[in-house]
């Protein structure tokens, strides 16, 4: 029998979520351990040459993968049907680009809903601490899961979750969370009658923040049935059956998150490349690898604008998929932008997107002359 693959993550992890649907999805053979303080302390960083991080796959031969993108990307390369990428180009590029928006524009969404409502953290102690040290006495597992709550609220402020801006991410989660369960309501998922990638990604702030947090769950979640039911069965890996969209005629219910693409996350990555910019222009003292974070930007949020710190990871994860964008043929390049929304979304996708940037870890530096963004 063939070795099973080993997924290493936690129910309260906004991207072990998306790693875990992957593989339920692909029918790819694999366990699922809970990862326990040594494990996270020690044995990732040790194999992966990053800082404590979950999800990690450890494959049959090995290998430790790390990054939820890197780890469907190789195993796309291992378990190549059924795709969760597309034959049509310009459709696979619209999954990528979904993808990073669910990855990171939803990071203070997730975060807000999970902390600033004070009944869901008795459910982080309980599981953290039960994942970390379980074998201890309750008392002990919640003292010690007391440690990643308090960093985790330390990030707060750095992703924009500030008490002034609550009530316009609470406004834009709202209509996101209407206009996604309208969707489901006639689509089984985002782009057509079978998962795809932007579907992993999306799962993980729903899932792991909003569907499993008792708040969300309830104020949220439950009153919209159809994206109640779009969780469920893309948590579970439900295969589906049907065809995916054209490009050329995506359905109405998808503009509200098409709209969110161009205006609101494009200029969210335009902003941060601005910032990556002038740290690399900041003269020689500059360090080629970057800080997880840099300046404060702002950028439209619903009917108003939102401030957080710039986060190169982003961009980095931007670059690589204007790399596949520039690939398509100027056909294609005009429907997806069509698709999208016209002139704004060709000039934002094909901007300059700053210097080619390549991921260590968590954290990501400055390519060498030679090097390549990412290999998305």
């Amino acid at each position: 029998m063939t070795k099973p693959y080993l997924l290493y993550g936690w129910q309260l992890s906004y991207f072990s979520g998306k790693a875990r649907a992957y593989l339920r999805y692909k029918q790819i053979p694999f366990r699922e351990r809970v990862v326990d303080g040594y494990t996270l302390m020690r044995r990732i960083p040790r194999k992966t040459g990053s800082s404590p991080v979950m999800p990690v796959v450890v494959t049959p031969e090995g290998e430790w993968l790390q990054d939820t993108t890197h780890i469907i990307e190789t195993l796309e390369g291992r378990f190549p049907a059924p795709s969760v990428y597309h034959e049509s180009a310009a459709l696979r590029v619209l999954a990528q680009l979904l993808e990073v928006w669910a990855d990171e524009w939803w990071i203070p969404p997730a975060m807000h809903y999970r902390w600033s409502y004070p009944e869901n953290e008795a459910l982080f102690l309980k599981e953290a601490g039960r994942a970390l040290l379980p074998f201890a006495p309750g008392f002990v597992q919640r003292r010690l899961a007391r440690r990643p709550a308090t960093m985790l609220k330390s990030y707060l402020p750095g992703v924009g979750v500030v008490p002034e801006q609550f009530a316009l991410m609470e406004a834009w989660t709202e209509a996101m969370l209407d206009a996604l369960d309208q969707h489901f309501a006639s689509h089984d998922f985002l782009l057509g009658g079978r998962p795809c990638v932007a579907d992993f990604a999306l799962i993980g702030p729903l899932y792991a923040h909003l569907a499993r947090d008792p708040w969300p769950q309830r104020a949220l979640i439950a009153p919209r049935p159809h994206l109640q039911a779009w969780v469920a069965r893309t948590h579970a890996g439900a295969q589906g059956d049907g065809a995916l969209f054209d490009i050329a005629a995506l359905p109405p219910t998808l503009q509200p998150i098409l709209r969110a693409l161009r205006d609101e996350f494009l200029p969210m990555v335009l902003g941060i490349r601005d910032a990556v910019l002038r740290y690399a222009e900041g003269g020689t003292g500059q360090k080629p690898r970057l800080p997880r974070a840099l300046e404060s930007i702002d950028f439209p949020m619903a009917d108003g604008r939102f401030h957080r710190l710039a986060m190169p990871y982003t961009l980095w994860m931007m670059q690589g998929v204007q790399r596949g964008y520039l690939a398509l043929d100027e056909a294609q390049r005009t429907t997806l932008c069509t698709a999208i929304g016209g002139g704004a979304a060709a000039e934002a996708l094909a901007a300059d997107m700053g210097p080619p940037l390549q991921r260590t870890g968590l954290r990501v530096r400055l390519a060498e002359p030679t090097g390549s963004a990412r290999s998305r």
